[in-house]
């Protein structure tokens, strides 16, 4: 769904999914395979040619700093302005990212709103440009959809058909959070 917010209110050409191999600032949020979780995202978006899956974090694999990405992007599409769509709770964690003020002129930063965390625009860093989204505020995160399907209970209206499905033939998150 923030996928499709982005895409439709920014005007976007083409958009990239990227599953990071692990996230810098989430070091135990990894509970699937790089394998489980790329063919979830296939199979949640493989229908919708809007969407692109790009596997390069996670061939690459280590520790995914965005720096090194949207490098990778820009090589691959030096004549395009880059996005990197994220969530307003990580405002105020950008301070913190890699090499965060190169990053800042290789892309512009889209930002969704999400519950329960107010956004403050202003973020003092050099160079960044920031575009607001404003998309479809769900107050669910992706540990609130793991201890769901651990309990049993319904992932339907939070994730997309063919997802769910590949997450029950694997019985993927079944076990101890």
């Amino acid at each position: 769904m923030a996928a499709q917010d982005a895409y439709e209110q920014c005007g976007l050409d083409r958009l990239i999914l990227v599953p990071a191999a692990q996230a810098p600032l989430k070091p135990t949020d990894v509970q699937s395979s790089a394998e489980d979780r790329l063919a979830m995202m296939w199979a949640a978006v493989e229908w919708d040619r809007r969407f692109e899956i790009s596997d390069y974090e996670l061939r690459k694999g280590g520790i995914s700093y965005t720096i090194d990405s949207a490098r990778h992007f820009k090589e691959l599409y030096p004549n395009d302005e880059l996005y990197w769509v994220i969530g307003g709770d990580q405002l105020p964690k950008l301070h913190l990212w890699k090499d965060i003020e190169e990053l800042a002129k290789l892309v512009e930063f889209i930002f969704l709103e999400r519950p329960g965390y107010p956004v403050k625009e202003r973020v003092d860093i050099p160079g960044l440009r920031l575009r607001r989204c404003d998309g479809h505020l769900l107050a669910i995160n992706s540990t609130e959809l793991r201890e769901r399907t651990r309990l049993n209970l319904s992932l339907d209206y939070f994730v997309p058909h063919k997802a769910i499905v590949y997450i029950r033939q694997k019985a993927l998150y079944r076990g101890k959070p």
